[in-house]
């Protein structure tokens, strides 16, 4: 089984657990994506950067969740989404990064 990046798992539970939740019409089939997404990306931030970094990036993936929510009312639902699933990813890189290096 190929080793998708932790970052990639999580923006892509960002954008998946929306689009199932969009197109299904059932919030908590979209929240059950999110949520298997973000139990991936967990496990490997840990085995990569360790407990403490992957707790605070799993904080980060749900703050993202949320944050999503308001910035929709701004920009719009898919922009909205977009983002944060990208700053979830560069965030996750950055940190498992330097949990790498030192």
């Amino acid at each position: 089984m190929p080793n998708i990046p932790a970052a990639a798992v999580a923006a892509t539970g960002l954008v998946g657990g929306y689009a199932v939740a969009r197109w299904t019409r059932k919030r908590p089939l979209g929240g059950a994506a999110f949520a298997a997404a973000g139990a991936v990306a967990a496990r490997q931030w840990q085995q990569q950067a360790g407990t403490g970094k992957a707790l605070a990036l799993t904080g980060v993936y749900l703050a993202a969740f949320g944050g999503s929510h308001p910035l929709a009312k701004r920009i719009g639902a898919w922009p909205a989404v977009f983002s944060v699933a990208g700053a979830m990813a560069v965030t996750a890189t950055v940190v498992t990064r330097r949990g790498q290096s030192a």
